[in-house]
């Protein structure tokens, strides 16, 4: 062979190491070149800014003068003050409340009081250090979504992949019924809440009252899968058999943070579930979902998920979401720290799963760790050591600091019940009061109208009607106060056991 032979020879294989070197780089999932959705829109409180966390990154959220949700990284270029702690100014601006620097929509300074003259504020605010650092953001269905990149270049990238949409919501047919968003916080991983959302087989059990029972419905099927695993496009399972009332159900992993889970009634009519799961930061993701019905084309509403389908104002269906939320809540975090415990091996290897129900888990922990790296890239900086397990499930079950503190929704409930509570509780007073003087008035008219009344005791004069028509409202009133108590106490904590759910 001449040597021009082995020339060609050794650069068309260098060309092929290079293109499967390209290629595989290309396989590799990139969690930050993503749309993820941060926060429900209507939940928001537009007068002030939001902290929230995406990949480990410290961001806050804002709306402009033009009604647009803006996204910075949180914090101020001058002393690296907070931003989330600043204010939302009248002239549509984000101002640091440390020393009044204020910023427009693009992360332009504009505003340096301390500057010496105005000459010199436009100087100082002209420098590219002056800028806050701006993420891409976009509203669709009701959500805010963040790229999770900044700069010029991802400004670009952006516009180039689309959210993970319903598509149910984008059309104008009203066969389509959205109920409720819901956001919480949770104190367990992306890959936690996303191996969950994959086990159809621990609904029944875990969810045991809600959405079945755990004697009789924890029962055999298989999962076929649908969709091969992809890198970017995910895979989807079906359940076979399903319940008797459905024609198919099927689970759709739309990465980086979508599972979609669609069953078609055999009347024609869908129940979607739209399930997002966030990265925030080590041992914690945040949850948005809602469900989606679909009509028949009878007009025919199928059934939805238990009683979270029935109507409701959003409030009470963020309330009673806890109910659902917690019951498993406790299971996914401590699995992931016991996982963590055992170094040495990885997830495939600690578990054991021998039935066709686990199929989609351990597809998904197959894309997780061969696709997409096998961990979440956090912000550098960011401390990736999980957080110790909590032993106070009481902290596991907070619901105050996971999601009423940013939902404005809740907070104006929660305002408007511990108004009737307190109201409750005086007019059970005023209405005792009442019974009591009514009672009085009736002893002192009884012993003046008496000629021998100085032998009637108060004790034997029977009460009026009114007094007891007053003492009934009080009762009433006292429970209805009582029951309006532990109601607000939901928007601060839900505890539950399973070994009392019976």
């Amino acid at each position: 062979m001449t040597i021009e032979a082995n020339l060609a020879n050794l650069k068309a294989s260098i060309d092929n190491s290079s293109e499967q070197l390209h290629l595989k780089q290309e396989e590799t999932f990139q969690w930050t070149k993503q749309w993820y959705p941060v926060a429900v829109v209507e939940f928001l409180a537009p007068s002030r800014p939001q902290g929230i966390q995406l990949l480990g990154k410290e961001l806050v959220l804002w709306r402009d003068k033009t009604g647009k949700w803006r996204c910075f990284e949180d914090f101020c270029p001058h002393r690296l003050a907070p931003l989330s702690e600043g204010r939302v100014e009248s002239d549509g601006t984000l101002m640091c409340a440390y020393h009044a620097w204020r910023f427009d929509a693009q992360g332009n300074c504009v505003g340096i009081p301390q500057s010496q003259d105005k000459q010199t504020e436009i100087k100082h605010c002209s420098n590219p250090k002056s800028c806050a650092v701006v993420y891409p953001t976009q509203e669709h269905q009701g959500l805010l979504w963040v790229w999770a990149e900044s700069g010029s270049k991802a400004q670009k990238e952006s516009q180039l992949r689309k959210p993970r949409l319903i598509p149910e919501l984008e059309s104008d047919s009203d066969r389509v019924i959205k109920l409720f968003w819901y956001i919480r916080d949770l104190p367990y991983g992306w890959d936690f809440f996303m191996e969950n959302v994959a086990d159809p087989a621990h609904v029944p059990v875990s969810h045991h009252g809600i959405m079945g029972s755990r004697y009789e419905d924890a029962k055999y099927y298989d999962m076929p899968r649908l969709r091969e695993i992809s890198t970017q496009e995910g895979f989807s399972f079906a359940i076979n058999p399903t319940v008797e009332t459905v024609a198919e159900t099927i689970h759709d992993f739309q990465p980086p943070c979508h599972m979609r889970i669609v069953s078609t009634y055999k009347d024609g009519g869908k129940l979607i579930l739209a399930l997002y799961a966030i990265p925030t930061r080590p041992g914690w993701c945040r949850h948005i979902g809602c469900q989606v019905l679909v009509k028949n084309e009878a007009g025919k509403t199928p059934k939805g998920l238990g009683f979270f389908a029935l109507p409701m104002p959003t409030w009470l269906g963020h309330v009673l979401a806890s109910v659902f939320l917690h019951q498993d809540l406790v299971f996914l975090h401590y699995q992931e720290k016991i996982l963590a415990r055992r170094q040495q091996q990885d997830w495939l290897n600690a578990v054991y799963t021998p039935n066709p129900q686990d199929k989609m888990v351990i597809t998904f922990r197959q894309w997780f760790k061969h696709r997409a790296g096998g961990k979440i890239p956090w912000d550098s900086g960011v401390n990736t050591q999980l957080p110790n397990a909590e032993s106070d499930k009481q902290q596991l079950f907070d619901v105050w600091s996971t999601h009423t503190k940013d939902c404005v929704v809740c907070q104006k409930a929660l305002t408007k019940i511990n108004r009737l509570m307190v109201l409750s509780y005086v007019g059970a007073l005023v209405c005792l009061l009442i019974g009591i003087v009514i009672d009085a008035r009736a002893v002192a008219l009884k012993m003046t109208m008496n000629v021998d009344s100085i032998n009637i005791s108060p004790l034997t004069v029977i009460p009026t009607t009114g007094f007891w028509l007053a003492i009934g409202g009080a009762i009433i009133l006292a429970i209805i106060a009582y029951f309006l108590k532990k109601l607000s106490r939901l928007f601060y904590v839900y505890e539950f056991e399973h070994s009392s759910n019976n």
